[in-house]
């Protein structure tokens, strides 16, 4: 089997380069070797010239700011070109897996939204995301989309990095507490898609759109706590004193793009389809630092 894969040097695709290995050969490309998400009709043929049997689209436009202000760019890189991808797939009979987010919601409420909820954007970045999601069951191949949130990896940079940083460097932090979500692995969403994308082959009418995140809730500033207080148990020197983490509302931290304030994603139909079971986000974010702290 061959599976070509965008992105591979994203957090993500770095993690679904080895998840992917075993399940057959993995052609991985990036935007400097023939995967410029900017380049859609070179893309297409190169598509098409592969004619694999599964397309992973790990490549995205991400920069959530700037998007406000490159909203042609961030379409044509989330939306316009995976939409393509799309296509080639159902022309080729080929399995099109494609990542999504909690920005395409509003973020309005307390409860944990289903795969059936209705979009409600609030930026130009959740727009992108929202849009691909529409058009790719549209075009209605052989898919599966996963949409996720709050994604980190031990390879490149990170929120638990940037607090780890800061918490050495200052007396005091300041993070925000009102936008609740679930810190999901770039190793655990690379597993889910290996056994995601297994299961379809064989069962095609596994595909569709899940929400796949870690299990459990916190917010930035939990997600921040939990990270000091971690380091710290392991030996880690930091300046910042627990009491001294202050819990910041986003009204205070104003940026171009509007976050949503609650990313509660409901698993329950991936869990039941494929026999899976979704570990907790601390499990996950510890298993990192222990990956990342020096020894």
């Amino acid at each position: 089997m061959k599976i070509l894969l965008l992105g591979k040097n994203g957090q993500l695709g770095w993690e679904l380069q080895r998840a992917l290995a075993p399940l057959g050969e993995v052609v991985a490309l990036d935007r400097h070797n023939g995967g410029d998400m900017t380049q859609t009709e070179a893309l297409v043929d190169l598509a098409l010239g592969l004619a694999p049997q599964v397309i992973v689209n790990a490549a995205a436009y991400t920069a959530v700011d700037k998007a406000e202000s490159e909203r042609d760019l961030a379409m044509q890189i989330n939306a316009h070109t995976p939409a393509a991808l799309a296509s080639v797939a159902k022309d080729v009979g080929a399995l099109m897996v494609h990542y999504s987010s909690d920005y395409v919601f509003d973020g309005s409420g307390h409860h944990a939204r289903d795969e059936t909820a209705a979009h409600g954007a609030l930026s130009v970045y959740g727009h992108s995301k929202a849009a691909a999601e529409h058009v790719i069951q549209s075009i209605d191949g052989p898919h599966l989309i996963l949409r996720t949130s709050w994604v980190y990896g031990a390879r490149g940079g990170n929120f638990a990095k940037t607090m780890l940083r800061l918490a050495a460097e200052r007396d005091a932090l300041q993070v925000i507490d009102d936008q609740i979500g679930a810190p999901t692995g770039a190793d655990l969403l690379a597993d889910l898609s290996a056994h995601m994308i297994r299961a379809t082959l064989t069962r095609p009418e596994l595909g569709g759109l899940y929400n796949a995140v870690a299990s459990g809730e916190t917010s930035w500033h939990g997600y921040a706590c939990h990270v000091i207080d971690f380091a710290r148990s392991q030996g880690v020197p930091l300046k910042v004193a627990r009491e001294h983490i202050h819990a910041l509302p986003t009204s205070k931290y104003p940026t171009p793009a509007t976050r949503p304030l609650n990313s509660r994603l409901s698993t329950a139909k991936l869990q039941q389809a494929f026999g899976l079971t979704l570990p907790s986000w601390q499990q996950g974010v510890e298993r990192m630092l222990l990956e990342i702290l020096p020894r």
